[in-house]
């Protein structure tokens, strides 16, 4: 079945508020943490890029409710192994929405993503996990 831009960018844009929020979270608990800190800002910068699609592309933007309905695990170590768990669920995400879109900006924008978290957020996370065991 395939998926129309506003599901394709919905879907998307739901996963990088949900980072967001996780990684804002673990800020709140365990302090101002690397890698948590750059890549909840970076997590802010691929949202407007995302929303930036839905303003040229004339789709409501949805609103981020997962503020309100994330818990943070207990240690530093849990956090970063289900950091690493989400950026590589991430990538696959963007597999499955890449296959399905042909609007070269939203490729473009979406590609770009999908290389923040395989190329810097995951690798940043794996050196986190591994200073914490």
């Amino acid at each position: 079945m395939t998926m129309s831009l506003k599901e394709r960018l919905t879907l998307a844009l739901l996963d990088e508020y949900k980072s967001r929020a996780t990684y804002a979270k673990i800020i709140e608990k365990f302090g101002p943490v690397r890698p948590f800190v750059n890549i909840h800002e970076a997590e802010g910068r691929h949202v407007d890029a995302l929303v930036r699609l839905f303003e040229v592309y004339s789709i409501e933007v949805p609103v981020d409710h997962w503020p309100c309905h994330l818990t943070v695990p207990e240690s530093l170590k849990e956090a970063s192994q289900q950091a690493v768990d989400a950026e590589q669920d991430n990538m696959t995400m963007y597999d499955r929405i890449l296959a399905e879109t042909p609007e070269p900006d939203v490729r473009r924008v979406l590609l770009n993503l999908q290389s923040a978290s395989r190329d810097r957020h995951l690798p940043a996370f794996e050196r986190c996990l591994h200073r914490e065991s």
